[in-house]
């Protein structure tokens, strides 16, 4: 099926089979313009107006998850006269993620906003799917970032779209290519709901297990909502020894760096444990600034940037003023369990941030936060129920990183023409 090219062409899109063509994409589309430049009256219900946050490459549809918008069909009739994206059609994001194409694979109407360019093909020449894999490849992601003008806001131009050079086999290759890496994408989708559908159970369950129990039969209002009978409602400080902040030492002193202690901020937190450090640092480095070192099974909490990200840390580790690390009394809480009760209360926490231009949590405050405390016997019940679903979780994201990477090898070899698909 596959088997290896060795004569190749100079292009100016690089090295590709003697027998590839290159065109730009004016050249493969009958027509390519953007969404209307005025901004719509909403309403609740109508057709859909979707913006560069509604495209999502390789996926069936769009994602309105976070973005859902509607227009009258007046308008959306007035917009069409400029505009009219149909099914088999190209959308390119223009501005925010500069270049993230979508093949549209939906049949009902909707409108786009200017952020988008449509791209009307020539189907004699170029197949959809094939554009949609090579525009979202990321040497040509970067062209159209490259060719977008702007220092802050960068926007890509029509002229930039249709001056786009692009590697063109025969209709026949393209679909072959579009076949294999289809295959990927087809199981990157199927694990992505798989995710989701693991995300939704978890969610469900840390609401469940952290206030109804596992195997109560009585309950009672508190302060926190109904809890069981034999749970207590007490403050984060009453199952704590102490509250320490942290710092970072001078990055610009060299003396206080590549030592052997590790240091971390909270954008190193990326899930339930850290067992390496973002950085190193010396002990000049940890005796010259405010940052301390949190004995290892204690809990890190987000208290300025990322407020509400929560992790165990499994090594002694200095940490940066983002964070406050929460030494637990392991006689009354189990550092796992408070784990699951802070990444529960992310919007309680934010809630509870102050400050105009940095916002953050005062240590003070966060020792009074209420949690539940049930006996250490169920907390370890329930912390083992959420770890094996968030264990679950973790590998499948493990799953789609591994698929990901075998897309991004594959569209290396196939896109450049190294390794090509046999036709009949």
């Amino acid at each position: 099926m596959f088997y290896e090219e060795t004569e190749f062409q100079e292009t100016p899109t690089g090295l590709i089979p003697r027998d590839w063509e290159i065109k730009r994409l004016g050249d493969v589309c009958n027509k390519i313009t953007d969404g209307t430049h005025r901004t719509p009256k909403y309403v609740d219900s109508g057709i859909p107006f979707l913006s560069t946050r509604n495209i999502v490459p390789f996926r069936k549809g769009f994602d309105f998850s976070e973005y859902k918008k509607y227009i009258t069909r007046e308008e959306h009739e007035e917009f069409i006269k400029r505009c009219k994206p149909e099914k088999g059609d190209i959308l390119i994001s223009k501005c925010g993620t500069i270049g993230r194409t979508k093949l549209i694979d939906v049949d009902y109407e909707f409108s786009i906003f200017v952020g988008l360019a449509l791209l009307k093909l020539k189907k004699d020449i170029v197949v959809g799917e094939y554009l949609e894999q090579l525009l979202n490849y990321k040497p040509y992601r970067l062209r159209m970032e490259v060719s977008s003008p702007g220092s802050t806001r960068k926007t890509l131009t029509i002229n930039a779209i249709e001056k786009l050079q692009i590697p063109l086999p025969s209709l026949s290759e393209q679909r072959a290519i579009v076949g294999v890496l289809g295959v990927v994408d087809s199981a990157v989708e199927l694990v992505d709901r798989v995710i989701a559908k693991t995300e939704r159970l978890k969610k469900g369950l840390m609401q469940t297990l952290l206030t109804r129990g596992i195997g109560h039969k009585e309950y009672k209002q508190t302060p926190i909502g109904k809890t069981p009978k034999t749970w207590q409602v007490v403050r984060l400080k009453d199952v704590s020894f102490d509250f320490i902040g942290g710092g970072t030492p001078s990055t610009s002193n060299s003396e206080y760096w590549d030592g052997g202690i590790a240091w971390m901020t909270s954008a190193h937190i990326n899930g339930r444990f850290i067992t390496s450090g973002q950085r190193y640092i010396t002990k000049k480095g940890l005796e010259n600034s405010a940052t301390n070192v949190i004995p290892k099974d204690n809990l890190l909490v987000a208290t300025r940037v990322g407020i509400g990200k929560a992790a165990i840390n499994k090594i002694d580790i200095a940490i940066s003023q983002d964070l406050t690390g929460v030494i637990v009394d392991k006689d009354k809480a189990l550092p796992d369990f408070l784990y699951w009760v802070i990444i529960n209360n992310e919007k309680r926490l934010k809630s509870m941030a102050q400050g105009s231009t940095i916002k953050g949590i005062l240590r003070e405050d966060l020792g009074r936060l209420l949690i539940p405390k049930p006996p250490l016997d169920e907390q370890k019940e329930i912390t083992e129920i959420l770890s094996a679903v968030d264990t679950k979780f973790e590998l499948e994201k493990k799953e789609k990183t591994k698929l990901e990477k075998i897309k991004r090898g594959l569209m290396d070899l196939l896109l450049t023409g190294k390794i090509r698909v046999k036709v009949d």
